[in-house]
Parts: C-alpha cells; structure tokens; sequence
C-alpha cells in the first residue's frame, strides 16, 4: 500500500524548504518511483510543490508522458545505442556526460528535427557518470558546434556521500560544478544549476542553487536515517499480507526448513503468505529478530524466511486467518519500519523498498483523487 498523501506532505516540506532558497524541485521517481509507482508519486508530487520530475532511463520518461504528465522531465542515465529521437519528441530533457553521448543525441535532435534540451553533467568526485573535467572544454566546444540543435538547460552534478551533508568532499564537488558552470556562462550559455539530493535538501541550503533534486526523502524514509519518529517525513509505502492459516503447535516442533526455531511451549503459530520472491529478504531473520504487526501487537517472525510464505509465533493471543499483518510501514503502535530491515541486514532503506516486487505483490495507491 501506498500512501500519496504522506508523498505529498513529504514533497510539500521539501519544495517549500527549496523556495526559501529560491529553488525548484525535481522529485525523483526512478525505478518506478523507488517502487512505489512512478506515475502515481509523480502526479502526487506535482501536486505538492514539486515541478520537475527526474528519472534515469528514457523508457522511465517516456511512460510518464504516455501516462499525460508535461512537467519537465529529466532522463540521465543512457547506453551508447539509446534512440533519443523519441525522448526529444516527448520534450524530455536528457543529461549528457560526454563528446560521444552528445552525438548520439543530436542525431535524434536531427531526426526529430527539434532542439534537444540538454543538461551537461560534470563529474566533481563520484567518478561515476559525468564529463571528467579535464574534457568539459571539449564538451563545451561540441555544444557550441551544435548550435540550434542543442540547447543548454543545466549544469549539474551528483554528491559523493549522499546521507553526509556536512562531508568535506562536498564543498569540494560544490565548487567544481560552479567552476564548470562559468564556464559554459562564459561560452554564452545561461544554464542553471542542481545538485542538492534530500539530504542536502533538508540540511544545506547553500546547495540548493536552481533547482533541489530529492529521491529517497520523497518516499519518506529519512536520509539522514532519523527513526520515524524523530523525523519530519512520512514513510509512504506499508508492505503487507494476510495471515492465510492460524494453528496450535505443541511444545517442542521443528519451525519452516532446517528447524532453526523449535516451539518452547504450546503456541498458536500464524502463516502469512509472502517470502522471498516478494521481497522479504530470506536473511532478514537469520538472527530471529524479524517482526511484523498482527492483530495489535508487535510479534515475532519465527524459522526461515521462505520462498512464499513466513511463520509468525502469535503465543496464547487470539489471532484470525485474514487478518493483515504489516510487514513495515511508518512505524505505527511501534510496528517495524524499512530502516528496522535496513539495520539487520547491514544496508539501506532504498534496497528495502525497491526490493518490494513480483507478479504476486499487488500496490494500491490511497489518496489518488484527492
């Protein structure tokens, strides 16, 4: 389940953190918005301030435009074969990291016989995508050469260390994209700037600059991992299941594959149909300490995880077959949260919600008319 309006307040505390500045927001909704659907937490978050919409892959823009959003929409991660005609026809903007990426966009600038909108990315220390410094000359040069088929919308960059805002490495990174940024004024270009993720967002307003780009704050899970309820943000997405069996088991049995669990006592055990191929990572209770919340109370996950399904010991309390049980959520009564699954497993709570997935798991959208 997924709440849009907690997307919407989260996207209304960014944008309005971002207009203080006098900033836009571009709301991130790649990989299907984090796993929360794209369309429905971009519509969501236009509502609520934000008035770009950021993506990697062109096929991730092009099913927004399809879905009949016009906001600006930036796409910037391509391969060396990509056909930008199609993203250039929909008025998608598209980042370009080099002499050689530039070229392959400007054929479908030709094709489509329209100006692509670019958005020239410098790498300032994430040695990840972004024109190196060194080639930004070069870059500049071939833009130039461009001409009406080509204009420059943004120079931009991405942070090293995405949940320490207050890192060294960024002011470095900060003034290598301003340096960057002269030089393309000084070519006679007039673009603007973006850099700030949610962190940033939240906590570095000097970062700001033109435009705000958050993702995962969006969702409301904090980048600065704050527990929930010292955080200013929603969590969005509630993973849940049914329970499909409720039975007693007598002191002493084995519990799912290799008996890593036996009974202490008799107890009532609980069934909840949904494992590993639906995203509960089959390791999340190798140290007996996954929980969810079922019929009001916080309980044990108990044995394996499996493929399809997890064993919850529920004791002497009444618990019913269809009843839901959370598997995380925002927390609520104490209830289990993406960052409680990111802390056992030794990871993020981006890998938590976009691990959620499969034909079997079915996302409802709550709030979509309002």
């Amino acid at each position: 389940m997924v709440d849009l309006g907690a997307i919407r307040q989260n996207v209304a505390l960014l944008s309005g953190s971002a207009r203080e500045s006098g900033a836009q927001t571009m709301a991130v909704v790649k990989a299907d918005g984090y796993g929360h659907g794209a369309v429905e937490v971009g519509r969501a978050a236009l509502a609520a301030g934000a008035t770009w919409l950021g993506v990697c892959t062109i096929e991730e823009a092009l099913e927004l435009r399809e879905a009949g959003i016009t906001a600006p929409v930036l796409s910037w991660l391509h391969l060396p074969d990509d056909d930008f005609a199609p993203a250039i026809a929909a008025d998608v903007d598209l980042s370009v990291s080099s002499v050689r990426h530039l070229a392959g966009v400007l054929d479908g600038a030709r094709r489509t016989g329209r100006p692509a909108r670019l958005h020239l990315k410098i790498d300032t220390g994430l040695s990840r995508n972004g024109c190196q410094p060194g080639d930004w000359p070069e870059l500049l040069d071939a833009v130039e050469k461009a001409g009406d088929e080509a204009e420059v919308v943004a120079v931009w960059s991405h942070l090293a260390h995405a949940d320490q805002p207050h890192h060294p490495v960024i002011d470095t990174q900060l003034a290598r994209l301003n340096a960057a940024w002269e030089q393309a004024r000084r070519r006679g270009f007039a673009p603007l700037r973006h850099l700030a993720n949610s962190a940033a967002t939240l906590t570095r307003p000097d970062l700001h600059l033109d435009i705000v780009r958050p993702g995962i704050a969006v969702y409301g899970l904090d980048p600065l991992d704050r527990p929930v309820e010292a955080s200013p943000l929603r969590p969005a997405m509630e993973f849940r299941a049914r329970v499909a069996l409720v039975k007693r088991v007598p002191a002493g049995e084995g519990v799912s594959y290799g008996h890593e669990w036996t009974t202490p006592h008799d107890t009532t055990l609980a069934l909840v149909p949904v494992g590993y191929a639906d995203g509960v990572p089959r390791r999340l209770n190798a140290r007996g300490r996954m929980r969810v919340r079922l019929a009001g109370e916080v309980r044990p996950v108990v044995g394996r995880v499996c493929m399809d399904q997890v064993v919850v010991d529920c004791g002497e309390d009444e618990v019913h077959e269809g009843d839901t049980a959370v598997l995380f959520g925002a927390g609520d009564g104490g209830g289990p949260t993406a960052q409680d699954w990111a802390t056992e497993l030794g990871t993020i709570h981006y890998e938590i919600a976009t691990g959620v997935h499969g034909a079997r798991v079915r996302r409802t959208h709550l709030g979509a008319g309002e």
